[in-house]
């Protein structure tokens, strides 16, 4: 063999050497050795199961419980479950990015700092953050949540390069505003806690036609100051205000007549007070003038909009509504009663 030919051999052998390490190099890892601690609620407690020898966190669950290794979890709910995994994992020095992919919610720790909380209730989100790691073992821990639903949870890491060393200047001035944190509950309360909506609002009165004030998140907590007569409608204590949230998206954590009742069906002036009935439109709708389909059109609902209902036909398949403060007919097969009983509303004839 020439000595030309055996020099392009060897370095053709030696490209595919260095090209298969770098290519091992930022290969997305997922970690080896990891211990789940599992929790049959959504706040890491209760009775914990621990499961050993997981490789990787890789997992959808999908609508059914947790399984690892091809075994369910033992004692796991299909809903509002939470599992805490821990490891030690060996890094090259350099810059890591990390990939988080969560439903509902994940917090993760690096040698015991937290390095992202998103640790509420939300659909499938991926969140990313980069870090410099020093070469040698480092604790990771990853806790996650589940709600209601689909449960995933994927988290790994790939190397991005060598550890960029910054150079003096001015420190720089934090202008992220922190989260207000949420209100503690005192020993005992009453509690409600988002189990059905990734996103539920919160209400000035006891009624979706109330004006929306605020917003709470699935999997997060809050203190029950009270609730309507029929503890259909509970006021909730939040951070700095008090809101009412519909008991349906709610999960109580005792018996709800216990709240106090603080309010009935009450809008000051809103017009669905005069018989206590609301209902939501699920399709596109027109307001009529009369309760026919020939009659002008004076309006159109939007799709989710919510009206009071002040009369009935006879045979209920039109409604006298108000929206946005024009009265006028929709067809009844369009809406759904949410608040009061349509039996209270009038007939109206002629």
């Amino acid at each position: 063999m020439s000595r030309r030919i055996f020099s392009v051999l060897l370095i053709a052998a030696l490209a595919l050497l260095f090209g298969a390490a770098s290519n091992q190099t930022n290969a997305q890892e997922f970690g080896v050795n990891w211990t789940g601690t599992f929790f049959p609620t959504n706040n890491l407690s209760g009775t914990a199961v621990s499961v050993a020898g997981i490789n990787g966190l890789n997992f959808n669950w999908g609508t059914g419980v947790p399984i690892i290794n091809g075994v369910a979890v033992a004692g796991m709910p299909t809903d509002n479950f939470s599992a805490r995994f821990t490891s030690t994992q060996n890094f090259n020095a350099g810059n890591y990015t990390f990939t988080a992919s969560s439903d509902d919610g994940i917090r993760v720790f690096i040698d015991g700092a937290v390095v992202l909380d998103r640790f509420v209730g939300r659909a499938l989100t991926t969140d990313t953050f980069t870090r410099t790691m020093t070469a040698g073992p480092h604790s990771i821990t990853v806790e996650y949540f589940e709600g209601i639903d689909q449960a995933i949870l994927q988290f790994n890491w790939v190397f991005g390069g060598a550890a960029v060393v910054p150079t003096a200047g001015p420190s720089p001035t934090p202008s992220a505003i922190p989260p207000t944190s949420l209100p503690s509950i005192p020993a005992g309360a009453i509690s409600a806690t988002v189990i059905r909506a990734p996103v539920l609002n919160i209400r000035a009165a006891p009624s979706i036609f109330s004006e929306r004030v605020g917003s709470v998140l699935r999997g997060q907590t809050y203190q029950v100051v009270g609730r309507d007569a029929d503890a259909r409608w509970f006021l909730l204590q939040l951070s700095g205000y008090q809101g009412w949230a519909l008991g349906y998206y709610l999960f109580i954590n005792t018996n709800e007549f216990n709240a106090p009742v603080i309010s009935d069906f009450v809008l000051g002036g809103n017009p669905a007070a005069a018989t206590g009935v609301v209902a939501q439109s699920f399709a596109t709708l027109r307001l009529r003038a009369q309760p026919n389909i020939y009659s002008a059109q004076i309006g159109r609902i939007t799709w989710g909009g919510a009206v009071a209902v002040t009369g009935q036909t006879a045979g209920g398949d039109w409604y006298r509504v108000i929206w946005k403060g024009t009265e006028g007919w929709a067809a009844s097969g369009f809406l759904r009663i949410v608040e009061g009983n349509i039996a209270d509303v009038p007939v109206i004839t002629g």
